[in-house]
C-alpha cells in the first residue's frame, strides 16, 4: 500500500498540474473573500481533487482546507489523523500570472506533524519532508544557509488582506530594513519558508493561517531552521499550530533576529 507521505507527493504534484493547466487555458475567474482576499475557480477545483483523494484513499482522516474547510477548529484539539491543505498558497500571485505559489499538504497524527509537501508546479520544484528524516527539494537534500550576520541576511516576509493594524508592521520592516542586507516580499508564504530550508533566505517572519505554514514548517525544522514566534504563545497554545509572530531562520540568526523584532513590537505599544 502507498504511505500516506507517498500518497502526498502524488497528490500534490497532481493538484499542481491541475492549476498550472487551468492557468494556461482556461479564463480566470475570480470572487473575493469577505470582499478583499481572491480565490479562484483554480483554487476550489485543487481543492476538490484534493480533498476527494483524500476521503477516498483514508475514508476516517480529517481534513482542514483553507476553501473548503477553514472552520474545523483549532488544530491542536482535533484527535485523530488530520489533512492540512492550502490548494494554492500564493493565489494573488497565480492570478496576475507570477510563479511564486503553490500547493500545501501536510498530515498532522498524535499532535504532530508527520510529513509535508510544498510544490510549485511553474517552477517543477516539490519541497518535501517526513518527521526526522531531513527534508529534501526534488529528491534531494536541503539545508538551510549558514550565514551568520544580520547585515548580511536576506529576510523575507509578507503582509495581510486586512489593513488595519499596519503600524507594528511597518516598525518590524523598519528594523529589518535598517538592521539587515534587504528584504524580500515574494507572495506566498509556504514557499519562503521552503526558501530558508534550502538556503535561498535567511529568515523569515509573518503572523499566517495554519494552512500557510504547517508543511513548510516541518520542511524548515527538517533542514535544519530553527522555527518559534517572536512574540508570546498564548498559555496553553501548541507553539507548533500557534500562528502569530512566527520567525524561521537558522540557529544563528533566530535569537538576533527575534530581538530585533521584539524590539520594534515593544516600540509600537508605546
Amino acid at each position: 500500500m502507498q504511505s500516506t507521505y507517498e500518497f502526498s507527493l502524488d497528490v500534490a504534484r497532481r493538484a499542481g498540474a491541475l492549476i498550472a493547466e487551468k492557468r494556461r487555458n482556461e479564463p480566470l475567474q475570480r470572487d473575493f473573500k469577505g470582499g478583499i482576499e481572491i480565490v479562484t475557480q483554480a483554487d476550489i477545483a485543487a481543492d476538490e481533487l484534493i480533498s476527494e483523494a483524500i476521503r477516498a484513499t483514508y475514508p476516517n482522516h480529517q481534513i482542514l482546507s483553507e476553501e473548503s474547510s477553514p472552520d474545523l477548529g483549532r488544530v491542536q484539539d482535533i484527535r485523530g489523523p488530520l489533512w492540512i491543505i492550502d490548494p494554492i498558497d500564493g493565489t494573488v500571485n497565480f492570478a496576475h500570472g507570477l510563479n511564486q505559489s503553490g500547493v500545501s499538504i501536510a498530515f498532522v497524527n498524535e499532535g504532530q506533524i508527520q510529513h509535508g509537501v510544498v510544490f510549485n508546479p511553474f517552477s517543477d520544484e516539490l519541497f518535501a519532508a517526513q518527521r526526522g528524516c531531513g527534508a529534501t527539494l526534488n529528491g534531494t537534500p536541503i539545508g538551510v544557509a549558514e550565514e551568520s550576520r544580520l547585515d548580511r541576511a536576506i529576510i523575507a516576509t509578507g503582509f495581510p488582506y486586512v489593513k488595519t493594524g499596519l503600524e507594528p508592521m511597518i516598525k518590524r520592516l523598519s528594523v529589518i530594513l535598517a538592521e539587515c542586507a534587504d528584504i524580500r516580499r515574494l507572495g506566498s508564504a509556504a514557499l519562503d519558508i521552503c526558501f530558508v530550508a534550502a538556503g535561498r533566505l535567511d529568515g523569515y517572519y509573518e503572523s499566517l493561517s495554519v494552512w500557510d505554514y504547517a508543511a513548510a514548517q516541518l520542511i524548515a525544522k527538517e533542514a535544519g531552521a530553527v522555527y518559534g514566534h517572536f512574540g508570546d504563545v498564548p498559555e496553553g497554545d501548541d507553539p507548533q499550530f500557534c500562528s502569530a509572530d512566527i520567525l524561521v531562520a537558522n540557529a544563528a540568526l533566530f535569537e538576533p533576529l527575534r530581538a530585533l523584532l521584539r524590539s520594534a513590537s515593544d516600540n509600537a505599544a508605546v
